[in-house]
């Protein structure tokens, strides 16, 4: 996918309506107050020897980084939120509202643009270290505090 239809899915998501109950679907998921859905994926993440990133790793680096200037582009300057203290309070038994759950549980901090009374997220997310990068993007008016 381009940025331009990044930006389209992140359009739709603005626009769409929040289900009562929670929706997961491959690729997505949705409930009260917020939708998340993946715009990209590595196809795999680690060398044939194990060595480290691949080049589909660094394809998807350089996705996000369009992702976030075409969004900074248009909704302003980003807030780039650490997750550590929400992973932190989940640990300690704490219920913490997704979509922020799902989020902190595949990576360590998310690119915040305010919509008018949205969230719209950024991030890579990966579930599980021998697990592809996914390029993931939200609309929630869920406060991520």
């Amino acid at each position: 996918m381009t940025t331009a239809e990044h930006l389209d899915t992140i359009d739709r998501l603005l626009a769409k309506e929040f289900p009562r109950e929670p929706v997961r679907n491959v690729g997505s998921s949705s409930g009260p107050g917020f939708h998340l859905v993946r715009l990209s994926r590595t196809r795999q993440f680690w060398d044939d020897d194990g060595s480290g990133r691949t080049e589909a790793a660094d394809q998807i680096s350089a996705e996000y980084g369009a992702l976030t200037q075409a969004v900074t582009d248009r909704w302003g300057d980003p807030q780039i939120f650490s997750l550590g203290t929400l992973r932190d309070r989940v640990a300690e038994g704490e219920e913490i509202p997704e979509p922020w759950k799902e989020l902190c549980g595949s990576t360590d901090h998310v690119h915040l643009w305010r919509a008018g009374e949205h969230w719209l997220v950024a991030c890579v997310t990966q579930r599980d270290g021998e697990d592809p990068y996914l390029l993931t993007a939200g609309a929630t008016v869920i406060d991520p505090r």
